[in-house]
C-alpha cells in the first residue's frame, strides 16, 4: 500500500498487524466521478517501508498488506453507526488527513459491510 502521495511517515506509524480501510471518494484522483466507498481492507504484513517506482520519476514508499476479499461499501449507510462521522455535516474532512486512527468497533462494522470475517 501506499498512503498521501507516497510519504514515508504515515507508513511508519503502522505497525504489524494494524488493520487497514482504504476510503475512497472518487474514482480518479481529484475528479467529479464520486464513489464514496470503502473498497479495500487488510491487516499490516511484517516488514519496513520500502521504496517502489510508478513511472520513470515516481518513487512513492510502500508498506506490505494482506488484502482481504470483499465487497465495496458505501460510507452512506454507515454515517449514522460509525464512531469516525458522527458529525454528519463534515464527515469527509475527516479523510482530508490521509491516515486516520478509527476504533476497533468501526472497524468492525466496515469490514462487516465489505462481507469480510
Amino acid at each position: 500500500m501506499q498512503l498521501g502521495h507516497g510519504k514515508a511517515a504515515p507508513l511508519k506509524r503502522l505497525h504489524p498487524g494494524d488493520g487497514i480501510v482504504y476510503y475512497s471518494p472518487t474514482e480518479t484522483l481529484g475528479g467529479k466521478d464520486r464513489v464514496q466507498a470503502f473498497t479495500a481492507i487488510g491487516t499490516v504484513r511484517p516488514g519496513e517501508v520500502y521504496v517502489g517506482q510508478m513511472g520513470a520519476e515516481f518513487f512513492p514508499n510502500r508498506r506490505d498488506v494482506a488484502w482481504r476479499e470483499g465487497r465495496s461499501a458505501p460510507i452512506q449507510p454507515l454515517l449514522a453507526t460509525l464512531e469516525l462521522t458522527r458529525d454528519l455535516t463534515h464527515w469527509g474532512a475527516k479523510f482530508r488527513f490521509g491516515l486516520v486512527e478509527i476504533s476497533a468497533a468501526d472497524f468492525a462494522l466496515i469490514a462487516e459491510a465489505m462481507a469480510c470475517p
